[in-house]
């Protein structure tokens, strides 16, 4: 009966050309019951202190080495004064008023990847943004342009920052196989081993490849070369309401 009457009211609004769009919810309003707030809150802590220390650990340039082991926000060191630098110490080029640290080099790259990706931008769009700062939960801008307009029309640059991270994967994995040879001080002799510094090395890897592997962009185009394979048979299945 209710359900009738609601149709017949809908019907009745259409017909007078009076149909009305939802209230927009103001900032911070909604009708949820749970406590939503508490997601976002966490988000924000937690990649909070993940900036700080990040940007501690880049520009402090000291201490990311320790025989065959390097800090993976230090890899790979292009210039620096460790064993693993690809081409030597600090270059004569880089201007004297800039703090140098290997890590300045690399960042922008896995960094530039996790700014553009789609988890963390539901993430800190909800946390920082509060754009929305949940679902079903009153947001204060009045306008949505998407990201199809500057600057969040940048965020289109996530697929080629994709193609950075794999490569990073790659040398990570290399640096956890150094990481497997120990040098005997005194013979000069290389020799296997796992230590904590090499354990720690291959987690991040997997952890990392995970995350990398399963990101939204990977995902289509490791489907698209998948379904465009000579071999392949795509079968449809039907689907049901």
């Amino acid at each position: 009966m209710e359900k009738s009457e609601a149709a017949s009211g809908r019907s009745r609004r259409r017909m007078n050309g009076a149909t009305t769009l939802p209230r927009k919810n103001s900032f911070g309003e909604t009708m949820r019951a749970d406590v939503w707030w508490t997601q976002p809150l966490l988000v924000f802590v937690g990649l909070s202190i993940s900036i700080v220390y990040s940007t501690w650990a880049a520009f402090q340039g000291t201490h990311y080495f320790f025989g065959n082991y390097i800090s993976p926000f230090y890899s790979p060191e292009i210039f620096g004064a460790s064993p693993h630098s690809w081409f030597g110490v600090k270059p004569v080029w880089w201007p004297r008023w800039l703090v140098f640290s290997p890590a300045l080099l690399v960042l922008w790259a896995p960094g530039g990847f996790r700014l553009t990706c789609y988890y963390y931008r539901g993430a800190y769009y909800k946390a920082f943004w509060v754009d929305p700062p949940a679902c079903t939960v009153g947001e204060p801008r009045k306008t949505y342009l998407g990201e199809s307009s500057f600057p969040l029309i940048m965020q289109n640059v996530h697929r080629y920052f994709l193609y950075l991270a794999l490569i990073f994967i790659v040398i990570l994995t290399i640096d956890v196989w150094k990481a497997l040879w120990f040098v005997d001080p005194q013979s000069g002799r290389s020799s296997f081993g796992i230590g904590a510094g090499t354990i720690v090395l291959a987690i991040n890897v997997v952890l990392l490849g995970g995350y990398t592997f399963g990101s939204t962009h990977c995902d289509i185009w490791l489907a698209a070369f998948s379904i465009n394979s000579p071999n392949r048979q795509v079968v449809i299945a039907p689907t049901y309401a």
